[in-house]
């Protein structure tokens, strides 16, 4: 049983690759502690969003997801 955790923009960089197996369910907390000080850290910031299993959550802290869902951390958006 294991969740995706998918690392997008400059947290690809802080994590050092595009993805992460980690086990299911995956609350916040649990989150926090697979991704990392770094990433983590950069999770804290409110710039920062949560997608899970395809919808942006309004509280990322809410995260609860489950075997086979894809969690993506969104960086803001840039650019022109």
């Amino acid at each position: 049983m294991t969740v995706t955790v998918v690392f997008l923009g400059p947290l690809r960089d802080l994590a050092g690759e595009d993805s992460r197996e980690v086990a299911a369910p995956l609350d916040w907390g649990a989150l926090l502690e697979a991704v990392g000080p770094e990433v983590a850290e950069q999770l804290q910031s409110e710039r920062i969003n949560v997608a899970c299993a395809g919808r942006v959550l309004a509280d990322k802290t809410a995260l609860a997801a489950q075997d086979g869902d894809e969690v993506a951390l969104l960086p803001p958006v840039s650019g022109g």
